[in-house]
Parts: C-alpha cells; sequence; structure tokens
C-alpha cells in the first residue's frame, strides 16, 4: 500500500508571529534579527525578501538590501509558544508525526481513511483559526516529495505530487532544489551545462558515481522521487541541537558566536520544557572547503542554562584551531539526563 505522507511548514514563521501580534507590522517588510553591526537576520517577511533580504544574512547587507526593514528582536518563548499551539493540531490527527524544527514536521497519514488533502486543509484551517498564521502543506507518497511539494506553492500553498507524476514533474526542476547538492557542486555541475534535474540525471554514470562518492546511489533515487525513509516520531533523545549553513563563508568570530547564542536559547528553553539536563556541550563547523571540525566538552554537573551552554560553545569555539572561512555552524548538547531523576539523586 502506498504511503500518504504530509510535511507541513510554517511561512516565515518567526516574522509571521510579529505580525499577527503586531497587524500594524502587516504588509511590512519585517526582519528578525540583525539588529546590530554584527547582528543576523533570523528570518524575514515575505515584503522583505523581495528585497533580497534572506535568513543568515548579516544585518547589515539586509539593511542596505532593505532600507526601510524594520528590524525586531528575537522573542524564543513567544515563537516556541506559538509552535506548540500547532504542533497540538497535528498530534490531534496522528501520533506519527516527526518534528524536523520549531515550525516544520512530518506526518505519515497512511492508516487514516480520511483522504490527505482534506486533512491538509483541516490542518491550514486550524493554524490559521488558532493562531492567525499560514502553513503550507506538501503531500506525496514518500518524505522527499512531499518536503518539495510544501515549497512549490509558498506561502500558504498546497501541492500533491502522486506518483504518476514521478519523475517527470521532477526533469525540469533546477538542480538548486534537491536536497544534498551543495553550492560549489551546483557552480561545478553549471559550468559544464547541467541546470535541471533531468541534466543531472543524463550525466554519464561513472562521473555522477565520481561526483557524489559515497551518497551517490542515495542522490540518483531522490532525483527519481524514490525515498524509503520513514517518518519517524519516537526516536529516543539522545542529543538536541541547531546548526546553519551560513549566507556567506566568514572567520568574524563575533558574526559566530551570534548564531551560538541563539542556539543556546533555544536549546535550554528545549530541555526546560523536556524536562532535561545536558551534561556535555559539542560545536561543529564546517569549512569552505567543507571539512568538517568538532569539539566538545563534558562538565561535572547538568545544566539546563543558555548562559553556561553559551558561555562553554564560545570556548569551545576559540579552541578550534581553524585557517579557512567557516560556512556552517552549529551546537547540540548530549549525555542528557531526566530533571527529576537528577534531583532525587541529589537529594540523596
Amino acid at each position: 500500500m502506498s504511503r500518504k505522507i504530509i510535511h507541513v511548514d510554517m511561512d516565515a514563521f518567526f516574522a509571521s508571529v510579529e505580525q499577527v501580534d503586531n497587524p500594524s507590522l502587516k504588509g511590512k517588510p519585517v526582519i528578525v534579527g540583525g539588529r546590530t553591526s554584527k547582528g543576523v537576520v533570523c528570518t524575514c517577511s515575505y515584503e522583505a525578501r523581495k528585497y533580497g533580504v534572506r535568513s543568515a544574512m548579516p544585518g547589515f547587507i539586509a539593511a542596505k538590501k532593505c532600507p526601510n526593514g524594520i528590524f525586531l528582536p528575537v522573542r524564543h518563548s513567544r515563537y516556541k509558544e506559538v509552535s506548540n499551539q500547532v504542533f497540538d493540531i497535528l498530534y490531534s490527527i496522528t501520533d506519527i508525526v516527526e518534528p524536523l524544527s520549531i515550525d516544520e514536521a512530518y506526518l505519515d497519514v497512511s492508516d487514516i481513511d480520511t483522504p490527505s488533502i482534506e486533512i491538509a486543509q483541516y490542518i491550514k484551517n486550524e493554524v490559521f483559526k488558532k493562531t492567525g498564521l499560514t502553513i503550507s502543506v506538501g503531500i506525496s507518497h514518500n518524505k522527499y516529495l512531499a518536503k518539495l511539494a510544501s515549497d512549490w506553492n509558498k506561502p500558504d500553498g498546497i501541492k500533491i505530487i502522486s506518483e504518476e507524476m514521478v519523475p517527470e514533474i521532477l526533469r525540469p526542476l533546477s538542480i538548486k532544489t534537491v536536497y544534498g547538492i551543495g553550492k560549489k557542486t551546483i557552480d561545478k555541475l553549471n559550468n559544464i551545462g547541467v541546470y535541471t534535474v533531468n541534466d543531472l540525471l543524463n550525466l554519464p554514470k561513472d562521473y555522477f558515481v565520481e561526483l557524489f562518492s559515497n551518497q551517490s546511489w542515495e542522490l540518483y533515487n531522490r532525483l527519481l522521487g524514490i525515498d524509503n525513509r520513514p517518518v519517524q516520531p519516537n526516536r529516543e533523545t539522545k542529543s538536541l541541537g541547531r546548526e546553519t549553513t551560513l549566507s556567506s563563508n566568514t572567520d568574524d568570530i563575533d558574526y559566530l558566536n551570534h548564531f551560538l547564542l541563539l542556539f543556546s536559547k533555544d536549546i535550554s528553553y528545549t530541555l526546560k520544557k523536556q524536562n532535561i539536563l545536558s551534561k556535555t556541550i559539542t560545536i561543529k563547523i564546517k569549512t569552505s572547503d567543507f571539512s568538517s571540525h568538532t569539539k566538545s566538552k563534558t562538565i561535572h554537573h547538568y545544566t539546563d542554562s543558555d548562559d553556561e551552554i553559551y558561555s562553554i560553545a564560545c570556548n569551545l569555539l576559540k579552541e578550534i584551531n581553524i585557517h579557512d572561512n567557516i560556512r556552517l555552524i552549529g551546537l547540540s548538547v548530549s549525555n542528557l539526563s531526566d530533571k527529576k531523576i537528577e534531583q532525587l539523586t541529589f537529594l540523596r
């Protein structure tokens, strides 16, 4: 039996929350984050995107591109509150929900008799009714195609990609839409005249394997619309982390520390929400040559403090001896423990 997978993605989530909370901002170029000279944009409204503003862009560049932009501080607790309302709606439909981030998730509705399109419309209606926000929904028989579909008609879109439409619907798409192909590889492919999925599929197989190495088989299947990954709702939480690919490579420590601050606050909020503590903090970076570097520290006590996580993360970043610009930065915590268990242990 064919699976029924739904991917949901809130539209310009942080900025949209700000516009709902303050209706005078509706229709205006709202930019969340990036308020200081070293700050970066977390997200922005579609009005700001028309000027070329994008998430992870340095704030001073966003200000140049969009001089009339309205810069606002990041309010993590408020965004998490709204996110919880959205996820309550998703869990009211099925327990098979795989959260990807604060504003994005997969649902497997294969065992629900209601047509997928009706479920999707219900989600959109309920989200708007309870939060005032719009959400884009993609429907297909696997995760890759469902996520692709949710991006198809953003914002406030809905799209079905059926088995009969594949792979023809994929062939004209830009290779930029294919998850797993980095910018350097895209530039390399463009230089030899490869711009679309169809162009990529027509490459000699030996060259394709040489180009993508270990991920070549998985990527080739993806180009054909094949993805057998299940929606995984009950994965044991062994770590919590956040990462981002930067809009441009950098060696600016203050710029990188800004991301660590945002990640620390978000991770701390999640730890407290789930009533767990962490003992190991890890930072991860990728340089412009795509090499990865990680550094960890295990402390003597458990914590959920954003200040402590941030302080340790900044020190770890200083300790990594990097001689190249950084293109990705991430922060995670592991060695987790239930807070109640730790409190009982302490009282013994």
